[in-house]
This record gives structure tokens, C-alpha cells and sequence, in this order.
């Protein structure tokens, strides 16, 4: 556990109290991260084979098949789609807003990966700026005898903590985009489901039976 610890304090004391707000940052972030995929794993996020099922059952006109296929669904998606079986198309607005009410529950916690992408390496720039005024002003008591290595270490001591302010942003980046990825997947999913059930093929179908019959006779 000290050979884990011993890096970070020492990059702790080399890069000041921005490195420790920094280091504070990236645990948060860990934690909503893993928070976030624990959450998208026990939601059923992806998971919508048996969902599938079902709508494809309701769109093909198979009431019974179509509500037994819902019943073996894990999806959180399931109440609406559940809601849907049991409502109309001048209900849509209601669903979509059922729908739309567990997006923003998955969705908690991205406004906060968002900030910490952006600010993460300002953070870091912020305290690469206050190194290199601690560097020239120890280049300026430094006077007449004026030691390069002084200035060299102040810029590398500075700049550490733009690195750790990008080491920071740039996986919470990546992170978010393919958590909105998923997101705008289950979006898609939601309208389509909603779609079938509102508007089956099964029912049109059987629909135009009787207007073709009323054509021959």
C-alpha cells in the first residue's frame, strides 16, 4: 500500500495544493464513474433482448406472446413499455415523459464528469501559472548569480501540474462520451419500442382485410 502512496505524496508536495485538489477531484470522479457503471449494469442497460421480444411479438399482433416476453425482462425500461401495452397513441406524450423520467436518473452524475473534463486541465494550467511565478521570482532573489538549474526546476515542478490536470480530464472524457454513447442508444431503443406498440403492423394489417374485401364485393 506504501509503494501505492509513495508517487502521490510525492507528487503532492512537488505540485502544492492544486495537485492535492486535483488528486481530491479524481477520486470524486473515480467514484461517480464506478457509481455510474454499477448503476448501468444493475439497471439492465444494453439488455433488452427479451424487451425486443416483446414489442416484436405486440408489433406482429400476438397480444399473449408479447406480454409473456415482458414478463422475463430485467430492462428498466419494462413499466413503460408495460404502460404502452395498456395505452393509446394520444398517450405517447405520457409515455415519453415515463421514458424520459429514468434517462435523467441514469443520466445523474454527468453534468458533474462534464466539469471535471473542462475544468481539470484549467485547474492544472492554474497552478502551472503560480509555479512559474514562484520560478521567476526565485530567479529574481537569485540575482547576479543566476543558476539555470533553479529556473529548470521551477518549469518542470510547475508544469507537473498541467500534466496531472490533463491525466485527469482526458479519461473522464472518454468516459462520459461512451456513457452518452449508451444513452443515446437507449433513446433510440425507447422511440422505437414506443413506436411498435403505439402503431403495430399487426393491427394496420388486419385493418386492411376488410377494406379489401369491401374493394371485391
Amino acid at each position: 500500500m506504501n509503494a501505492l502512496l509513495d508517487p502521490i505524496r510525492q507528487i503532492a508536495a512537488l505540485g502544492g495544493p492544486v495537485v492535492l485538489l486535483l488528486l481530491a477531484v479524481s477520486i470524486v470522479t473515480l467514484a461517480v464513474i464506478l457509481y455510474k457503471i454499477w448503476q448501468f449494469s444493475a439497471a439492465g442497460v444494453g439488455r433488452h433482448t427479451a424487451l425486443g421480444e416483446a414489442v416484436a411479438a405486440w408489433d406482429a399482433g400476438e397480444r399473449a406472446g408479447a406480454r409473456a416476453a415482458l414478463a422475463r425482462s430485467q430492462s428498466y425500461l419494462a413499466p413503460v413499455v408495460d404502460m404502452a401495452f395498456t395505452s393509446g397513441p394520444k398517450d405517447v406524450q405520457r409515455l415519453a415523459a415515463e421514458a424520459e423520467t429514468r434517462f435523467a436518473d441514469l443520466e445523474t452524475g454527468f453534468r458533474l464528469l462534464d466539469s471535471v473534463a473542462q475544468l481539470a486541465p484549467l485547474l492544472g494550467l492554474f497552478g502551472t501559472v503560480l509555479g512559474m511565478i514562484e520560478a521567476f521570482q526565485s530567479l529574481q532573489e537569485a540575482g547576479a548569480q543566476v543558476d539555470p538549474s533553479i529556473l529548470a526546476g521551477g518549469i518542470w515542478v510547475a508544469l507537473l501540474t498541467t500534466a496531472v490536470g490533463l491525466a485527469v480530464a482526458m479519461p473522464t472524457a472518454l468516459v462520459l462520451s461512451w456513457l452518452e454513447g449508451r444513452m443515446d442508444a437507449e433513446r433510440v431503443t425507447a422511440e422505437r419500442a414506443l413506436a411498435a406498440i403505439l402503431h403495430p403492423r399487426g393491427d394496420r394489417g388486419a385493418a386492411t382485410v376488410p377494406a379489401a374485401a369491401a374493394q371485391d364485393a
